[in-house]
């Protein structure tokens, strides 16, 4: 059980992991799981499945249509098997890092910037 918001718990594909985030794009599961896989935690994508239409009514004594195939998930949710992940806490913790060695910051994270800043945080800048 979550204890809070921000740290929820679930079963993906048979393992349990912790929730890094849900209902997102293939393009944004693809990008997460890059960036979490590139900092060492092993990354689970699986695919919500829409909601299928109810089947249309058949006349007595006709047969019924086969079902349609069920559609391809557009949504994802991905998660990390590693139980102590908290992703407000790993951005914000600046525990994260790209590719090319640089901190993850928030812009990063939420794919706002294309690449990463070395700011330095506000309590570590010398005073004017």
């Amino acid at each position: 059980m979550a204890i809070n918001k921000n740290h929820e718990f679930e079963e993906l594909e048979g393992v349990k992991c912790c929730i890094v985030e849900r209902s997102v794009s293939s393009e944004r599961a693809a990008f997460l799981k890059a960036l979490l896989e590139g900092n060492g935690y092993t990354v689970i994508v699986s695919g919500v499945v829409p909601k299928a239409a109810p089947a249309p009514a058949v006349a007595e004594g006709e047969p019924a249509p086969p079902p349609p195939p069920p559609p391809a998930p557009t949504q994802f949710t991905v998660g990390v098997t590693d139980m102590t992940f908290n992703s407000v806490n790993a951005v914000f913790g600046r525990l994260l890092r790209t590719p090319e060695g640089q901190v993850v910051t928030l812009a990063y994270w939420q794919q706002k910037e294309s690449r990463a800043s070395d700011e330095v945080p506000y309590f570590e800048q010398a005073a004017e």
